[in-house]
């Protein structure tokens, strides 16, 4: 990774009125989608206005958002093995072809990512793509209908190879640290384990 990678991102952020998010083709990103309602707005808020008043920094409020995640409130579609089997799919489906994944997971309420989109394709439509596609399909599944992801996803490009070391390790800890299984490989719907 060159320094001018590490300096110049600043430039790429921009804002589709929920979250800030950087985009520029061939930086790798940690991405984290969430369900609809998978959070109540009190998290928000009150993380929110620590953010604004700078009781906490931005890596601090991502963590927080994360924790939250990890206690499994609200709906939890994708412990249903046909959604979770579904949303692996999808993201394989475009690996090497629009990003390079390096690692993901899906957890009860919320999917990680860790990828280098390739050539012109931009964050925002390959999470687009993602999101709109596993929606539609997996409210076929479930005999839904409405929101089924939240509008917007977290990012954080990586700065370096400590940074993508620990994203990694991060996302496939992730079912360990929520008790979801006692080791990554035993968890069937990430990079470490999968078995699709």
């Amino acid at each position: 990774m060159s320094v001018s990678k590490l300096i110049k991102p600043i430039e790429k952020r921009h804002s589709r009125g929920y979250l800030p998010h950087f985009d520029a083709a061939g930086f790798t990103q940690f991405i984290t989608f969430r369900l609809a309602d998978s959070l109540p707005a009190t998290i928000f808020e009150n993380l929110e206005f620590k953010l604004k008043t700078r009781q906490i920094n931005e890596i601090e409020y991502h963590w927080q958002l994360e924790k939250a995640l990890d206690l499994g409130n609200g709906p939890t579609f994708l412990k249903d093995a046909r959604i979770a089997g579904l949303v692996g799919k999808a993201l394989m489906k475009f690996d090497s072809e629009r990003y390079q994944l390096h690692s993901w997971v899906v957890m009860p309420n919320h999917v990680h990512l860790l990828f280098t989109p390739i050539d012109s394709f931009t964050v925002s439509n390959i999470m687009h793509s993602i999101k709109g596609y596993t929606a539609s399909e997996a409210n076929k599944v479930l005999g839904r209908s409405g929101r089924f992801w939240s509008p917007d996803y977290f990012d954080r490009f990586i700065r370096n190879r400590a940074h993508f070391s620990r994203a990694k390790r991060y996302i496939e800890d992730n079912p360990v640290k929520a008790g979801l299984c006692k080791t990554s490989s035993e968890w069937p719907w990430g990079s470490s384990g999968w078995r699709g």
